[in-house]
């Protein structure tokens, strides 16, 4: 039984992006029929913060998306913009309509299967478990990943203590509220939004002494989703598992790793999306799909893997493929 409709929130711009978020579009439309939300694409514009314009001109890209029932959603870089693009997931929240529950999607995300059979309680926001400890990197002489997590929730008046996951030891990275920012949902885009950009921009601005040897570029969205997540009373059981990250989505980063390590079906559904003519004429002219998919590079690096005994870390993947020259970003 459907739970309740909400919206569907991806980033594009020119270049890379916008061939992303049109691969999404089709795969939303393909896989999930019963979805009865509005899909928003939204679009960084030129301003001060951009050297080069970021919105997308490409007229063949606009129409594909418009055949998929795509809105492009126009918006403003005010404090974030080519110096940290991934800043467009927090500013874009603002553009939103209010007060509609609401997912956001890396644009680099695959939808295999039906959403509207996802149980989201949008009261209790969650966000992508797929990850590994990337942040922070503790120092031999400290402070641990206690006291730098402590210092960030005690910054905002949250309690740090709820959130940990006591089956896990101390001082280990997943005993901590982490996530990838792949995606996340909660009820209001605009509130989740607002205090995003509020906890983002004043760690960046005014970190904690104890962020002084952490760096924040690329992490800094994925330090401040946790304390917005818990703030809005969500956490990581939010979301039963196997759903996204699972049987209806995929992260799959890019095309060579999910030619790599992910299942047969989503391979089939790139494939399957990637098939129709209306699309290929558009896809074709973006390098790696071109050659990934249409040209079957792609096999070639499945080929590589054993995709029931990959290795642990994503970076011995994605050295492999290099190594063999198939590397494509």
């Amino acid at each position: 039984m459907p739970g309740q409709p909400f919206n569907i929130v991806i980033v594009g711009q020119s270049g890379r992006l916008m061939f992303e978020a049109l691969v999404f579009a089709a795969s939303l439309r393909r896989m999930s029929p019963n979805f009865n939300g509005r899909l928003f694409v939204a679009v960084p514009q030129s301003g001060p913060l951009w050297q080069k314009d970021p919105a997308i001109r490409n007229q063949q890209v606009l129409e594909a998306l418009a055949a998929c029932d795509a809105v492009v959603l126009p918006f403003e870089n005010r404090v974030f913009g080519q110096e940290y693009p991934y800043g467009n997931k927090i500013e874009a929240l603002l553009a939103l309509p209010e007060g509609k529950p609401f997912v956001f999607f890396d644009s680099d995300t695959l939808i295999t299967g039906e959403l509207s059979n996802v149980p989201f309680d949008f009261a209790r926001p969650s966000a992508s478990l797929r990850r590994e400890g990337t942040w922070p990197q503790p120092t031999l002489y400290g402070p641990g990943y206690s006291a730098i997590w402590q210092s960030l929730y005690d910054r905002f008046d949250l309690d740090f203590d709820s959130t940990l996951d006591r089956s896990q030891p101390d001082g280990y990275w997943q005993r901590y509220l982490y996530f990838n920012a792949g995606y996340f949902y909660g009820s209001c885009p605009r509130a989740f939004g607002h205090r995003f950009l509020h906890y983002a921009q004043t760690i960046r601005d005014d970190p904690p002494r104890e962020l002084v040897c952490q760096s924040l570029d690329p992490w800094l969205d994925q330090v401040a989703l946790p304390l917005v997540i818990q703030s809005f009373g969500g956490g990581r059981d939010s979301l039963p598992l196997g759903f996204l990250d699972g049987d209806t989505s995929c992260h799959y980063r890019n095309f060579p790793l999910l030619y790599a390590r992910e299942s047969d079906h989503v391979v089939a559904t790139l494939e399957d999306i990637c098939a129709p003519n209306k699309i290929k004429k558009v896809l074709k002219t973006y390098e790696p799909i071109k050659r990934m998919v249409y040209q079957g590079r792609g096999a070639k690096v499945r080929a590589l893997f054993d995709q029931d005994n990959l290795p642990r870390r994503e970076q011995a993947i994605r050295n492999r493929i290099k190594s063999e020259g198939f590397w494509m970003r």
